[in-house]
């Protein structure tokens, strides 16, 4: 596998900044946001159970009702894709099921073999201690999506803004994600940025390594 140098991860990473303003006339390229989505299904997840939704958004119109609950910032609708990130609510034996079954297809190996590891993962986000948290737990593996998704958008010269300043029980009714059994936490807005946003040009400002890492 060919890897990028160090200098150019540094450099996408320098790049990218939370998009305040986009073009509304640059849309990202289809094998470019194919390779996007593609990027936020191989995110790792506990157990690997991928305890979430991606509800991606291109039209114009549920945008547009979902600016109202998102404190009316305009990123909603003026970037390319927007993503909107929910977690499940509970996680059921069903779900564990599911998800076994698919593992044993793709890795070819028999069910019997997975019984022990489907335990875990039963005694541990289905009637375990986590299970009574399982949202705020999925909250967190959708938080690596997100922070995945930023990251090689950064890679691939797309600018990204991650969006928390929102109503999730809004959300939920308008994408009608708690029939779903989901609810929505975090949202990333996707495209190319303005000529206009003054914050492109602006300086990271980030704390030093050494008051961040502690080397042992």
């Amino acid at each position: 596998m060919n890897s990028i140098s160090n200098k150019q991860l540094l450099e996408a990473l320098n790049w990218r900044y939370a998009t305040k303003f986009f073009d509304e006339t640059k849309k990202i390229p289809g094998d470019v946001w194919q390779t996007l989505e593609r990027a936020l299904i191989l995110t790792p997840t506990s157990y690997g159970l991928q305890p979430y939704h991606f509800v991606v958004m291109t039209g114009a119109e549920k945008r547009a009702e979902l600016m109202a609950h998102s404190w009316k910032q305009k990123q909603v609708v003026q970037c390319s894709h927007y993503v909107v990130f929910a977690a499940r609510k509970k996680v059921t034996e069903s779900d564990v099921d599911h998800w076994i079954q698919h593992l044993s297809e793709v890795r070819k190996v028999p069910l019997d073999s997975l019984k022990e590891y489907r335990g875990t993962i039963i005694g541990d986000v289905v009637h375990g201690l986590r299970s009574v948290v399982v949202h705020e737990w999925a909250t967190r593996q959708a938080y690596i999506a997100l922070g995945n998704l930023m990251t090689c958008a950064a890679m691939l010269g797309v600018d990204a803004c991650p969006m928390e300043g929102f109503v999730p029980a809004e959300y939920d009714r308008v994408l009608e994600l708690e029939e779903m059994g989901y609810g929505a936490v975090v949202n990333c807005a996707l495209g190319y940025r303005s000529e206009k946003d003054k914050y492109a040009g602006v300086p990271k400002a980030r704390f030093e390594a050494s008051d961040l890492i502690r080397k042992i």
